[in-house]
């Protein structure tokens, strides 16, 4: 299995640079083309490691830093040409791993994000079991926020695999509404009144893409239930 570096730089030169290096050492890497919603892409990515950098459009990387930090442990490298204390100290208060200051040796690159896969993910990595969320054939890893049935597998957004997780643990009682629009209220500022209905249609064809048709059933006035159909 390739590691994933999601590379946020807004620098063409120096993202192209970086994922060329990177792949070289036999990592998979993509640079965001969308800075306006840099977590849309974070989640269908679905990285084990990010790279950023502190001046970006719209939103600056502790505002993205903070984001990720939200809903994922993986590490963050900040990769910046702002080398003063108080950059570094916001950086990792803003929950990254580390900071590297441009500009940078591509090997140094290489070696910390080595080092961070390793504490994550290889022989410095806490030996705790993975979590699964499970039945019968239908198999759901929230840490990976993947889906699997039959051998069949894909990956759903962040904000999915919070409703999906509620109704699979709560199956086969029906899920309430209002307690879905809590459970997603944490993971965006602002809940517009479609946005349960919209995320439970994705649910449903990410299901239909699985082979799973009608897997959720709305329960008029009630809310929403896993209909087991396989």
């Amino acid at each position: 299995m390739k590691y994933k570096i999601y590379i946020v730089e807004d620098d063409l030169s120096i993202s192209t640079l970086l994922q060329e290096y990177i792949n070289k050492y036999d990592f998979e890497s993509r640079a965001t083309e969308d800075f306006e919603d840099i977590m849309e892409g974070f989640n269908e990515y679905n990285p084990d490691l990010v790279l950023l950098d502190v001046n970006l459009p719209r939103f600056d990387g502790f505002y993205w830093c903070r984001k990720i930090r939200q809903q994922s442990k993986i590490p963050i490298i900040f990769i910046s040409a702002r080398d003063s204390g108080m950059d570094q100290v916001m950086a990792l208060e803003s929950g990254a791993d580390d900071y590297i200051t441009k500009p940078f040796y591509f090997d140094v690159v290489i070696a910390k994000i080595k080092s961070h896969i390793r504490r994550a993910f290889g022989d410095y990595a806490s030996k705790v079991e993975e979590r699964i969320v499970e039945i019968n054939s239908l198999k759901f890893y929230p840490e990976r926020l993947e889906l699997e049935f039959n051998s069949k597998k894909l990956i759903i957004t962040k904000r999915e695999s919070i409703l999906l997780e509620c109704l699979m643990e709560k199956y086969p009682k029906v899920v309430s509404r209002d307690f879905l629009l809590e459970k997603i209220w944490d993971d965006i500022e602002f809940v517009e009144e479609n946005t349960l209905s919209v995320n439970i249609s994705r649910i449903r064809k990410r299901l239909k893409i699985l082979g799973i048709d009608e897997g959720i059933e709305t329960i008029r006035g009630a809310g929403y239930k896993l209909n087991k159909t396989w």
